[in-house]
């Protein structure tokens, strides 16, 4: 008899079949029980390994022994006569068949519920919201209302839900949720909606319906991820917002290894869920690695969600910092370096780091790894532009650069528009900022410089509105410029707060910056010098305050060696300082940061015309 012939005889593959079955089933049932509970990923990898040993020892015992009307025996000691392995293969198929059948049912069963259960991700029963709550979905509409070819096709990618057992684990959530966003960001024709406006709903429990209605999108992706280990699973669906459909659904269960073809597999099946849906053209997109060490990866995504949030920027560039070390071939993690401490030097501001010699090594790097990245061009711009002396034409062309390589790299419009609101170009940082705010409704650092650009134009009544925008979301980048308008107002009480918020300190003699701004033609050299002094004592460059400075008229320091920023020259231009612009103080401030010469290369903003071939004036 040949040994696979014994080995059917003996019931041994009956038995493997049957093992795997029942494994099969049990790691199903351990993984909905373990999830619920929130196990450590150990314990399930321990019931995997128990479950693998016992597969070689049950063919071992199959063999080996066989099941007698006295029990079990040897199978040398049976006599092949009197055996009854015939009969007890047959209770064996039809074991595996009752086996196949629950593990059908199974299969069936999560298939169909998953769709109807919002943010469930790895079972039917794995969330702890209700079913209308879980990510906000409802369950049970199925009308057939669907986008129409004419409408443009619109989404929004709301924050993924952490199911893993560690709740410092979200940067990760965060991080693949961004990641598919900025997949689907590059399909032309499909209108979505910016990280900023969908992660405003993260943690919220409003319905499918509402969100939408807020973001003005026709479609809604949400889901979940469970990090355990080097595995990773991932549920995405894609909601059709008109009626609450579902138009697709997927769990991914994979090896780490496998993260950037996960993410190519979500966006492009989102994308040709939608193309069959609207019966419109959408091209499939291709999602390439970023990096083979996914260490560094996840070093990346912490940076990355540190460095978007603003907070503790010395940890993100530590993380961004380490990334490259582990893969000095991860550009995006030098891109990303290059843009955390390039906004360090003024959020980290005065804590003895050269953040634009770092900024500007790390984006030399990253473009020298991929010249088709946007940031590290809007780096190098702002480093131009700031740093003495300034080179405001390599700015623009680095600017320019940055918004052809990415037009919908929001940063890249807010930085340009504050570019032209410092050179006095109001208009342009207006148009500029607008093209943020179409891109990203919801930035409001965005919303709060247009604010100061429409300022600087005299439009008050515009300015207002968008200021009141911002101070409504308790947003506050550029409280500083409105200041004077609400002190000359007569509302001494807010100017006071204003001037409070705007220099972070409890203790700043503000009050004698507002009553400069009060009685301007009196003597305020005594409340300038208890605010040079209190600068002093808190380490506080005193050049950030230039609306500050003019209200005292300390007109020497715009000519000295306390110069501000690019980035706070916009201030100059507001219609309350015009006598400031009058004055050979703002002529030798113009020529002193290299603003004239720009300007006789690019043109003269609106309010300025050149006087010959060597002056200018400035209304």
């Amino acid at each position: 008899m040949s040994f696979v012939a014994e080995l059917k005889r003996r019931n041994v593959i009956r038995v493997g079949i049957a093992y795997v079955i029942v494994a099969w089933l049990i790691l199903q049932f351990a993984d909905v029980v373990l999830n619920n509970i929130e196990a450590p990923g150990w314990v399930f990898q321990a019931i995997m390994l128990v479950l693998g040993i016992g597969l070689p020892l049950a063919l071992f015992f199959a063999w080996a022994f066989e099941l007698t009307p006295e029990g079990l025996k040897k199978e040398k000691d049976v006599d092949r006569n009197q055996s009854i392995a015939p009969q007890t293969g047959k209770k064996l198929n039809n074991t595996i068949l009752v086996l196949l059948a629950l593990a059908v049912f199974y299969l069936l069963f999560d298939k169909l519920s998953a769709p109807t259960q919002p943010g469930s991700g790895f079972s039917s029963q794995e969330s702890s919201l209700p079913e209308n709550d879980a990510v906000g979905g409802k369950k049970g509409l199925t009308s057939t209302k669907t986008q129409t070819a004419e409408q443009e096709p619109s989404i929004a990618v709301l924050p993924f839900i952490n199911m893993s057992a560690d709740p410092e684990q979200e940067y990760f959530s965060d991080g693949i949720s961004e990641e598919i966003l900025n997949v689907l960001v590059r399909v032309e024709g499909l209108k979505v909606a910016s990280r900023t406006s969908s992660f405003t709903f993260k943690g919220e429990n409003l319905d499918i319906p509402e969100i939408a209605r807020q973001l003005k999108v026709g479609n809604i992706v949400e889901g979940s991820v469970r990090k355990s280990g080097n595995r990773v699973r991932i549920t995405a669906q894609l909601i059709n917002t008109s009626d609450d459909r579902h138009l697709w659904s997927d769990t991914f269960d994979r090896e780490l290894t496998d993260i950037f073809a996960i993410q190519d597999e979500i966006a492009n099946a989102i994308v040709n869920a939608l193309k069959n849906e609207l019966n419109i053209g959408l091209d499939a997109v291709n999602v390439e690695s970023a990096t083979d060490n996914l260490d560094a990866y996840d070093l990346y995504l912490k940076a990355r969600g540190m460095f978007i949030a603003r907070q503790n920027l010395d940890v993100a560039n530590q993380l961004f910092e380490q990334a490259v070390q582990l893969d000095p071939d991860f550009a995006l993690a030098w891109e990303g370096l290059a843009a955390s401490h390039w906004v360090s030097g003024d959020w980290l501001a005065g804590d003895g780091i050269d953040h634009d010699q770092l900024a500007r090594a790390a984006a030399d790097r990253a473009l020298a790894l991929d010249a088709s990245l946007s940031m590290p061009y809007a780096v190098i711009g702002m480093i131009a532009s700031s740093q003495q002396p300034h080179d405001f034409v390599t700015a623009r062309e680095n600017l320019d650069m940055a918004l052809e390589n990415d037009p919908k790299n929001t940063t890249a419009w807010l930085w340009s528009g504050i570019f032209y609101k410092g050179l006095g170009f109001a208009d342009n940082a207006i148009a500029h900022f607008q093209n943020c705010l179409d891109i990203d409704p919801g930035y409001q650092n965005c919303r709060q410089h247009q604010a100061e650009a429409y300022l600087n134009n005299g439009d008050n009544e515009r300015a207002l509105a968008l200021f009141s925008e911002t101070i409504e979301a308790n947003f506050h980048s550029q409280d500083g410029p409105f200041i004077p308008l609400v002190a000359t107002s007569g509302d001494r009480l807010l100017a006071l707060y204003m001037a409070d918020q705007w220099t972070g300190n409890s203790y700043a003699p503000v009050n004698g910056w507002i009553e400069a701004l009060e009685s301007p033609n009196a003597d305020h050299a005594a409340q300038l010098h208890r605010f040079e002094r209190w600068a002093a004592e808190t380490g506080v460059d005193i050049g950030i305050y230039a609306g500050t400075l003019l209200a005292f008229k300390a007109y020497d320091y715009f000519v000295g060696p306390n110069t501000m920023k690019t980035s706070d020259f916009g201030e100059i231009w507001n219609p309350h300082w015009v006598d400031f612009r009058q004055t050979t103080f703002f002529k030798q401030f113009i020529r002193n940061n290299n603003l004239l010469a720009y300007w006789r290369k690019a043109g003269f903003p609106k309010q300025c015309r050149p006087l010959g071939e060597v002056d200018f004036e400035c209304d």
